[in-house]
């Protein structure tokens, strides 16, 4: 335990973080970037854009509830204090998504209506089956819901979006790489501080499966949604240099259908991985109709 504390502590959080990769950066990003003029040009991709930061928001808020709720649950201090730092995390990422609605344009007054209108309803389902574990006071069910299956999800997300950015929209990628930051270090806790719970109480097993199941259809259901509206939307503003790589897949060239399929591939793949970690067995999700 006090090796993890060390690894968890506050102390340890303020040198990686705010006195780390966030200095000097204002919403994660450098003071001077904006989003590309180009975005403001084109009406499709400027509401795509909204769209897609409106799904990061619902998710962070998600997550923000979560481990806030997660805090009080734990069963010793070191948990405790992780979770503290986690919450911040999250407050953090809220207001950062947030303010880019803003600078795309949303007026403040209209946030909430905008959030309502391009939510996805699966989206909400997936975060819904993760807070009633938390109102339920499941500690080890919240947090692999929290920190394997939602940061898991986001932190392969926001590599997929920061790769496709990387070179289109330097602001938004910097502010990206600094939550893959984030969720790495949420992610790394979870698989740490959940294996020894599982032990203890192995008749949690069968419950976290389910629950995992059904966070991965809701995942699934929210992708196939999205790039299905992107497939409509039609073809994309190219990516100079012509090459954004995520996993062997070209997100300059590739269709909806290749990058929802690589996206959903890596994710569930990376599930498996880190729950087999932790003693819990993957459970595979029915396939969206």
């Amino acid at each position: 335990m006090a090796d993890f504390l060390a690894q968890y502590s506050i102390q340890r959080w303020m040198e990686m973080c705010p006195q780390g990769y966030l200095e000097d950066t204002v919403d994660g990003h450098e003071p001077q970037e904006r989003e590309p003029a180009i975005l403001f040009d084109n009406e499709v991709e400027l509401e795509a854009a909204i769209r897609t930061t409106v799904a990061l928001v619902a998710g962070e808020r998600c997550a923000l509830a979560a481990s806030s709720g997660l805090v009080n649950l734990a069963p010793d201090y070191a948990s405790k204090m992780f979770l503290a730092t986690q919450t911040l995390d999250e407050a953090r990422h809220v207001e950062i998504f947030t303010n880019r609605l803003f600078d795309l344009g949303v007026k403040k007054d209209d946030l909430e209506s905008t959030i309502q209108r391009h939510v996805n309803p699966n989206l909400v389902k997936f975060a819904e089956t993760l807070l009633e574990k938390v109102a339920d006071g499941d500690f080890i069910a919240g947090v692999v819901g929290q920190n394997i299956v939602l940061e898991g999800m986001a932190f392969t997300v926001f590599e997929m979006l920061e790769a496709g950015n990387r070179e289109l929209n330097p602001k938004f990628a910097q502010t990206l790489s600094g939550t893959i930051a984030d969720e790495r270090r949420h992610v790394g806790f979870g698989e740490n501080r959940i294996g020894s719970l599982i032990q203890q109480h192995p008749e949690k097993k069968s419950e976290i499966e389910k629950m995992q199941q059904q966070m991965s259809y809701y995942m699934l259901a929210t992708f196939s949604d999205s790039f299905a509206q992107v497939a409509q939307d039609g073809p994309r503003t190219p990516v100079p240099g012509g090459n954004a790589d995520f996993h062997g897949t070209n997100l300059a060239t590739a269709t909806p259908e290749e990058m929802e399929g690589v996206l959903a591939n890596t994710v569930l793949g990376e599930f498996k991985t880190r729950l087999a970690r932790v003693g819990i067995e993957y459970q595979t999700p029915k396939i969206p109709a």
